[in-house]
């Protein structure tokens, strides 16, 4: 079955009960996920969800892609897609596509989110997108010895290992996140 308002709300819930100090910034997704209004598909305005993947090989490297649209080096991850069940499984959908890596290679560390971010995208006339608003559910993936295989050269330019500092000034604090989450599930 497909992924739904009530399956997403029910994520952001848990995680908020995880990390409740970051309940002010997610206060505007809860509120519009309340109001319902099928955020599972990138056709819902002004919100609606992606996915987004943090692969850690070996405890010290985290995967990043280089984002042909947007620009600039991020996690691997995307839009949700009418046959994805679970948030997670969409996490390692998009990291497998964008990135080459075979997916019997890649372990989730855990069924809760690394990170959930709110953050405003542009608009992309070529895709009929008014600029509008992404919460990215986001989950921490472990690999020992993975090795980037073909990209989605549709949506990426291309995909590389990161030193963990590297990584979190390049995208942020959700890369500790990842790493404590990858290291608190062994």
């Amino acid at each position: 079955m497909a992924i739904t308002d009530s399956d997403i709300a029910g994520v952001l819930d848990a995680y908020l009960e995880r990390h409740p100090h970051e309940a002010r910034q997610l206060a505007e997704p809860l509120r519009l996920l309340a109001e319902g209004g099928g955020f599972a598909s990138r056709r819902t305005f002004p919100m609606h969800v992606t996915a987004g993947a943090l692969l850690v090989r070996d405890g010290t490297e985290v995967l990043l892609i280089e984002h042909l649209a947007y620009g600039i080096t991020l996690q691997p991850g995307g839009h949700l897609e009418p046959t994805d069940t679970t948030l997670v499984g969409a996490a390692m959908r998009e990291l497998s596509e964008e990135t080459g890596i075979d997916p019997e290679q890649i372990v989730p560390v855990s069924t809760h989110p690394a990170y959930i971010e709110f953050g405003q995208v542009p608009a992309r006339p070529a895709k009929d997108e008014p600029e509008h608003y992404h919460l990215d559910i986001g989950y921490a993936f472990a690999a020992a010895g993975a090795e980037v295989g073909r990209i989605q050269e549709s949506e990426v330019t291309g995909a590389a290992w990161y030193p963990l500092d590297v990584a979190e000034r390049l995208v942020g604090p959700r890369i500790a996140r990842a790493v404590t989450t990858s290291a608190g599930s062994r």
